[in-house]
């Protein structure tokens, strides 16, 4: 890396004295007030770039949290690249100064702007976050595939694809979540059982590993990285472009709410309309009764259709024994239902719950030991513990799953449980990270595996290696090959 003085294009901005390199020996900014150190051989010259690198502190300030508000850890800087080759130069610079670095999917609508982890696990102490909204650009959209930015969000790349009769396939609940970010954890939504992860639906990456290289991976083509790269973390490098695929849109959602009081039976009706596959969306919550006396289970299943077939409602539901059924089901635009969830958010901001702290807990339980776990679950869960949010619980067809570092539990069928909570305002959020704590050694003792977003304190090497199991030395492996100065994502905490 170049000592010499750099040109304007090249400073950061946010200080009053510019910003012209890293000080190696202080581990500090050197500025252009630095006159006795300024061309010293300690500071390495920030590179020219086609954005911004950012400092000032109230920059710093919106990067050093994210959705969950319960852990805080700045970075030295924000960069909002102006281009991919802007990525590239900062990972190498970043490399060669011991930085560490993290996108920053800054997912969100208006000014609530910011990474959908709940944990820190977007965060890069002292290193420099990269802003994924900088980059959020829609290069394509065909009859099969689109091509995206990673800072694109699902509602951007739906609404899109809706404007030519497509969709993607598999969509996350709430949409405005970045591309980026939820392929490189996996991205869940309703539609899992047919098509598995987002992370699934992907059919390459452009992305810049940890040796700084931008390399273009596929399932053909530098296989190794790609599946290394989707739901792994960000362990291995950022992804700066992604071709996902694209499916045709339905015109109209047939929603059904199914209703039960007894877990065997709604565990059975859920594993049969898996193995059926006659609905084209199928999730699950569990939430109070209509008393609020006790806890019940509630499928939601779609039809999806267009033109004049209408689904027979009857034929539909065939053969399942809720206590409860809205027989007078909903029946919408498929656009509606795929966006339901925004007037949800808006209610959660409205209310003061959305800047709260979250601690959320997300499993993949086995079908073997579900019931065990949710009987015990349920035997303690309080209304507090969820606050205004939800309780998803629905099974999964693990043969759907197939990125290796999308870890599951080795059974046919899974289920995920997904305690999304917003607690009220002046909870004890500590409480409830100790509750995730015990519910989360509980279900690894049942077979289960964590899925990457979420909050469990005191996450060990020791408890990673279990989670990855016989796919600890591939993840290994694939970290000193690609990430061997280890730069990227460090608020996972693989690797302690």
């Amino acid at each position: 890396m170049s000592k010499a003085a750099l040109s304007r294009r090249g400073l950061i901005t946010g200080m009053a004295a510019a910003v012209v390199g890293w000080n190696t020996a202080t581990r500090s900014w050197a500025t252009t007030a630095d006159t006795t150190t300024l061309n010293a051989a300690t500071v390495s010259a920030v590179p020219a770039l086609d954005g911004t690198l950012v400092t000032a502190p109230a920059t710093l300030a919106g990067y050093s949290g994210d959705f969950g508000h319960l852990v805080s850890a700045a970075p030295r800087a924000v960069l909002r690249p102006g281009s991919v080759q802007d990525i590239v130069k900062i990972v190498n610079y970043a490399r060669c100064n011991g930085l560490k670095v993290a996108m920053n999917g800054r997912s969100g609508t208006g000014e609530d702007l910011e990474s959908h982890s709940s944990y820190g696990q977007a965060t890069a102490p002292g290193g420099i976050s990269i802003d994924a909204r900088s980059l959020n650009r829609i290069v394509s959209i065909g009859a099969s595939s689109a091509v995206v930015e990673p800072g694109v969000t699902w509602a951007q790349l739906t609404e899109a694809a809706l404007a030519q009769g497509r969709t993607p396939p598999c969509l996350t609940d709430y949409l405005h979540l970045s591309v980026g970010g939820t392929i490189s954890i996996g991205g869940i939504g309703g539609t899992v059982q047919k098509y598995g992860l987002q992370a699934d639906t992907v059919e390459s990456i452009d992305i810049v590993t940890g040796t700084g290289q931008l390399v273009t991976a596929s399932a053909t083509r530098n296989r190794d990285l790609f599946q290394a790269a989707l739901a792994g973390g960000g362990q291995v490098g950022i992804i700066v472009r992604a071709t996902v695929k694209i499916v045709p849109a339905p015109e109209r959602a047939v929603v059904f709410n199914l209703f039960y009081d007894d877990l065997s039976v709604y565990l059975a009706d859920q594993e049969r309309l898996l193995a059926d596959g006659r609905f084209g969306s199928q999730v699950g919550e569990v939430l109070r009764n209509g008393s609020d006396t006790a806890w019940r289970y509630k499928i939601e299943a779609v039809a999806y259709y267009s033109g004049s077939a209408v689904p027979d409602r009857s034929v539909l539901l065939q053969g399942l024994s809720p206590v409860a059924a809205d027989t007078t089901a909903v029946d919408q635009s498929y656009r509606e239902y795929t966006f339901r969830v925004d007037g949800f958010a808006d209610a959660l901001k409205e209310g003061g719950y959305w800047h709260e702290p979250k601690p959320w807990l997300s499993l993949f339980l086995p079908a073997s030991t579900v019931g065990t776990f949710m009987r015990e679950v349920v035997r303690d869960l309080t209304p507090g513990d969820i606050g205004a949010g939800f309780l998803l619980f629905y099974p999964y067809a693990s043969a759907k799953f197939t990125r290796p570092f999308a870890v599951i539990p080795n059974e046919p069928v899974g289920w995920l449980f997904d305690l999304l909570a917003f607690p009220a305002p002046g909870s004890d959020a500590q409480a409830m990270l100790e509750r995730n704590r015990r519910l989360y050694d509980r279900a690894v003792a049942l077979g289960a595996k964590r899925y990457l977003v979420g909050a469990v304190p005191r996450m060990t090497r020791g408890d990673w290696q279990r989670h990855f199991g016989t796919r600890w030395d591939a993840l290994v492996a694939a970290k000193r090959k690609w990430d061997p100065s280890r730069i990227l994502t460090p608020g996972q905490g693989f690797f302690g």
